[in-house]
C-alpha cells in the first residue's frame, strides 16, 4: 500500500485510488496529490474496503480490471461503507453498457484510459452535491454504430450482466471462451472521422 499525504485541512478526506497495475497508481497518486488531495492507494478489492473502512474517503478512482475481478462489483460494497463517496471508473476498454451499468451501480463518472489528472479531478469534484439524473450522464450517439462496434457493446452488455465471468457470457453469447478472449483484448472499434474537403 502505498499513502501519499498533503497539506490539506483536518476537515479534508482522502481520495482512494484503486487499481491493479502499481505504476499507474502511483503515477496518478502524485498528479492528485499535487492538485490537493491527500491519496490512499490499493491495489485489490479486499485492500480497497479495508482502506475504505479505516479512512472513510470522499472520493474514489476505480479501475473497472482489478486482476480477475470487476470494478462494477466493488462499488456497491464502498458505497455501503461510505455512502456519500463519489466514485470515477476507470477504463482502458470503454463501452457503452459498461457506462450505463457503471452508473447504475453507483459511479457517479466514468472515463477511458489513457486519462488527463485534471480530468479526474473534473470528475469528482464538478457537481459535487445531488446526483444527476441517469439521463443527464449517459449520452448516446446520434449516428448509427457500425456492426463491429455494435458487436463490441453487445459483448460488453453480456459480460457486464455476468459480473465480469468470461465462461458465463462466452455461454450465453454461444461463443467459445478464447474467441471471447480474443475479441476482449481488442480495443473498442472506432468509428471513421468525417473527412473534410
Amino acid at each position: 500500500m502505498d499513502t501519499v499525504m498533503t497539506d490539506l485541512n483536518a476537515s479534508a478526506r482522502p481520495l482512494l485510488i484503486v487499481d491493479d497495475d502499481p505504476t499507474f497508481g502511483r503515477v496518478l497518486a502524485r498528479a492528485m496529490s499535487s492538485r490537493g488531495f491527500e491519496v490512499i492507494n490499493a491495489t485489490n478489492a479486499d485492500e480497497a474496503r479495508a482502506l475504505t473502512r479505516r479512512h472513510q474517503p470522499r472520493y474514489c478512482v476505480l479501475d473497472l480490471k482489478l486482476g480477475e475481478d470487476s470494478g462494477l462489483r466493488l462499488i456497491p460494497d464502498l458505497h455501503r461503507l461510505v455512502p456519500d463517496m463519489r466514485i470515477l471508473l476507470l477504463t482502458g476498454y470503454a463501452s457503452i453498457a459498461t457506462a450505463v451499468e457503471a452508473i447504475k451501480r453507483g459511479a457517479h463518472d466514468y472515463l477511458a484510459k489513457p486519462v488527463d489528472a485534471d480530468a479526474v479531478v473534473r470528475a469528482l469534484t464538478e457537481g459535487d452535491g445531488p446526483q444527476a439524473d441517469d439521463d443527464d450522464v449517459v449520452e448516446t450517439p446520434e449516428a448509427p454504430l457500425a456492426l463491429r462496434r455494435l458487436e463490441w457493446e453487445h459483448i460488453h452488455r453480456v459480460l457486464t450482466e455476468c459480473d465480469g465471468n468470461i465462461s458465463e457470457t462466452a455461454r450465453r453469447l454461444g461463443m467459445h471462451r478464447r474467441t471471447l478472449q480474443r475479441k476482449l483484448s481488442k480495443h473498442p472499434v472506432r468509428e471513421r472521422p468525417d473527412r473534410e474537403d
